[in-house]
């Protein structure tokens, strides 16, 4: 509601003039005398622009057209009764007759006040209703014909009506109470108003609604339609109000607790400051100090003070705060542009190499080439090397050592069961627990931008929903694209391109192909026996007295017993295992010396009560049963031999059966290898009818291992060549090679530990491919010692040189 003063908007009292201070309510009496005015047939029109003229209640209206103001001036030297209409649309200027609504009120000129700024207002009452018959002037001003505008009135004991009218009182009273804006004063005058029809006018009149909607209010004859029409509408009013006041108390509250947080924070400030000093400030300063001494390029220096500007503008105690340092902290603990210098001394490199790993000449050469470039250009982007083995060869610790070499730091990031690419690239800041990626979490551990830097078990990296962590990998590893690696987190480009990325893997099948190619990759083969008695002898017995506190003189291993343990008691290419045992011997001796026994001495029968019986080996196990070959295999722990045994059964089914948990590519090899063999019979000087008459059971031992790839073709050749024929293999040898249908034998892989596998098993004579004879040349001769390799390119060939004349019993 929008009550006015008392001078502005109080009733009119027909016994008052111009002169009277005081404009008293009117009365039951008086809006009955007002009613009985007789209602003139012609009235000068004076048209409302926002403004609604209700029966019985005063208003004040500025004048400033000129027609209104002839009408005025007219009317205020006659009667002073005029007909007030309000317009359409307020937006009209100079409204004409269509643009005035039908029903008015009859109104009574009570003031005419020039104003100091030069407009007419007038105060005015209303008295009672009309209707608009016809317009008969325009000039100077509008008359129109008029007729009255009876108003129903509802019974006087309507207890319905009654209802309403004290609903009407109550809830004005509630927006009084509530609006700042209205006085208090208001609520008596309220309660002194007599008359029902006044009540609902004087209301209609100061309530917050639309011209339009209190047109509608006047236009409605009956007053008890009229009185729910105004309940409705200041019920609306009243809701608004409250919801107005709901909103206000909200924000007064979050103001005040804002102001109250503020007020806390800033007397912890002068009690941390009479302790000793602001934390937050301290912090601040401290990164300010930190920030002088870094080497970063504008840009990044730009992103900082940026950041450190809000950092100083936020809240300490606000959730985005400690994100904020989270961010300022790892761009000040960052490395950018810290190098360590290169040791470039080559002789000392290498002497560091070899004291470190016996053998690895591959690597070693490819860590020296690389010095020497760097040597004579002074600048060159890291190499990216993929070291590739069985498991214990030394591939991880090789990085320790070439970090060493170079005299560089040494990280190492283990990649094994990987599956989110956030852990490469970091997670965004708009996380909670965001932190950047493991790359350079551990730049910033290291604190150089140049370390050695080994991402172990490259092969072992998995992906889920998360998403691929190889993918992620693919801008690390890429020489051309890691001069800007970009971390979600630091939301920057960073510098990896000087840092020396060494990877290593088991298996090259399971790395993504893309990733692989951007890898240099190094085979780093099994050791020879020879070898791995060397590493135990300058490395691994050493190691073992340290660690478990004992004295040189206290372990003493003859070569004799050391060899014995590798050969009977590990089956690697690695030396892993071997040291599980030589630490096992250490800790026996350690017990005897701790319990005051005398020292053992240790021998090969000791041995057995140390580390148990030998293990049994695969062993050659000689020629005497026909279609027994031994094969050669690749595992991911090195080589080893299988054997295939070949039986025939009479039989018309010509069925061939294969057992020993094959692979699909195995199972194809055995059937091409015995195609051929019906294709040519003649190769053997078979029968063709023994096809026909006997079945074939090929079987590979230890069937609970999976076993599969093309290598044992050959193997499987001869196998069911010497079933076949009853011929004898030719003694203490061994095979590996892939077969095809027009009888070619195709090289294979992995020739070195198939190679070292068929030594340890005491195989004399090895048939290969003949383009497998590179491989063969680029082995060590004394990997080579004490064995005869021949090379075949026929299947043919193959049964040539591995069966003998000789029948089996």
């Amino acid at each position: 509601m929008n009550f006015f003063s008392d001078s502005d908007r109080m009733p009119f009292n027909p016994g008052i003039d111009e002169d009277t201070d005081f404009i008293p309510l009117l009365s039951i009496e008086d809006e009955d005398n007002m009613q009985a005015e007789k209602l003139p047939d012609v009235l000068p029109i004076l048209p409302l622009r926002n403004t609604v003229l209700f029966p019985g209640v005063v208003i004040p209206i500025t004048v400033g057209r000129d027609k209104s103001i002839a009408l005025i001036k007219e009317s205020y030297k006659g009667d002073r009764t005029i007909g007030v209409v309000s317009q359409k649309s307020d937006a009209v200027e100079e409204p004409n007759y269509e643009d005035l609504n039908n029903i008015g009120t009859v109104a009574h000129i009570i003031k005419m006040l020039r104003m100091p700024d030069g407009n007419t207002t007038v105060i005015i009452q209303g008295k009672k209703r009309f209707k608009i018959k016809e317009f008969i002037q325009s000039e100077p001003f509008h008359k129109a014909a008029v007729e009255a505008f009876d108003e129903i009135k509802p019974p006087k004991n309507d207890k319905e009506f009654q209802a309403i009218i004290s609903n009407l009182k109550e809830i004005s009273h509630q927006i009084i109470k509530q609006s700042p804006n209205i006085p208090t004063e208001a609520g008596f005058a309220l309660n002194n108003i007599e008359s029902t029809t006044f009540l609902i006018n004087f209301i209609s009149s100061n309530m917050n609604a639309s011209t339009q909607d209190k047109q509608s209010m006047l236009e409605v004859p009956d007053l008890k339609q009229r009185s729910m029409l105004v309940l409705a509408n200041l019920n609306k009013e009243l809701q608004m109000l409250e919801l107005k006041n709901q909103i206000q108390n909200k924000t007064k509250h979050d103001l005040d607790k804002q102001q109250r947080e503020y007020f806390l924070h800033q007397q912890m400030k002068t009690i941390q400051e009479e302790l000793g000093g602001n934390n937050f400030e301290q912090e601040l300063n401290e990164f300010k100090e930190k920030a002088k001494s870094k080497k970063w390029s504008k840009e990044v220096q730009a992103v900082f003070d940026k950041n450190f500007s809000k950092l100083q503008r936020m809240n300490p105690n606000a959730a985005e705060y400690a994100v904020q340092t989270n961010y300022i902290e790892l761009m000040l603990e960052l490395p950018w542009g810290d190098y360590t210098k290169d040791n470039f001394d080559i002789k000392n490199a290498e002497k560091i190499l070899n004291e470190d790993h016996y053998g690895l000449e591959k690597v070693k050469e490819r860590i020296l080439e690389h010095l020497a470039v760097i040597k004579l250009k002074g600048d060159l982007k890291a190499p990216i090397i993929c070291l590739y083995g069985p498991p214990g060869v030394g591939k991880t610790s090789l990085g320790k050592s070439i970090a060493k070499a170079l005299g560089r730091k040494y990280v190492r990031m283990s990649l094994g069961g990987l599956k989110d690419e956030s852990e490469i690239r970091g997670h965004r800041k708009t996380y909670i627990g965001a932190m950047p990626g493991r790359v350079l979490q551990n730049l910033k551990k290291v604190q150089s931008s140049n370390p050695v830097f080994v991402l172990d078990e490259i092969d072992k990296v998995g992906s889920d929903f998360h998403g691929d962590p190889s993918s992620a990998l693919l801008e690390v590893l890429d020489p051309e694209q890691n001069s800007t690696f970009y971390d979600n987190f630091l939301e920057l480009d960073y510098d990896l391109s000087k840092v020396m990325f060494i990877a290593t893997c088991n298996n090259l099948n399971t790395i993504q192909p893309a990733l692989r190619d951007r890898m240099e990759i190094i085979e780093v083969n099994g050791y020879t026996i020879e070898e791995k008695l060397e590493i135990a002898k300058r490395h691994l017995v050493p190691k073992q007295i340290e660690e478990n506190g004992l004295k040189k003189s206290q372990l003493k291993l003859s070569d004799k017993v050391i060899e014995h343990v590798i050969e009977n008691y590990t089956a690697e290419s690695g030396v892993r295992n071997l040291e599980k045992k030589i630490s096992k011997i250490a800790r026996y001796v350690a017990v005897h010396i701790a319990g005051e026994k005398p020292e053992p001495k240790i021998t090969e029968e000791e041995l057995i009560k140390i580390l148990g019986p030998a293990h049994i080996k695969d062993k050659y196990q000689g020629n005497d049963t026909p279609g027994v070959v031994t094969g050669l295999a690749w595992t991911q722990v090195g080589g080893d031999i299988l054997f295939i045994e070949t039986s025939l059964s009479k039989g018309k089914s010509q069925k061939l059966t294969l057992t020993g948990n094959l692979g699909e590519v195995m199972k194809e090899s055995a059937t091409l290898a015995l195609e051929f063999l019906k294709a040519h019979p003649d190769v053997l000087n078979l029968d063709h009818e023994i096809f026909d008459n006997y079945n074939i059971h090929l079987h590979v031992p230890e069937g609970a291992t999976p076993k599969d790839g093309p290598s044992a073709g050959i193997a499987m050749l001869t196998s069911i060549a010497s079933a076949l024929t009853h011929r004898k293999v030719k003694k203490s040898i061994a095979m590996t090679g892939e077969i095809t249908l027009r009888g070619k034998v195709l090289p294979v892989g992995g020739i070195k530990e198939k190679i070292l596998a068929a030594k340890r098993a005491g195989i004399k004579e090895i048939i290969l491919c003949a383009d497998n004879k590179k491989d063969v040349d680029e082995i060590k001769a004394d990997y080579l010692k004490g064995l005869k390799f021949t090379y075949v390119t026929q299947m043919s060939e193959v049964l040539e040189q591995a069966l003998l004349k000789e029948k089996a019993k």
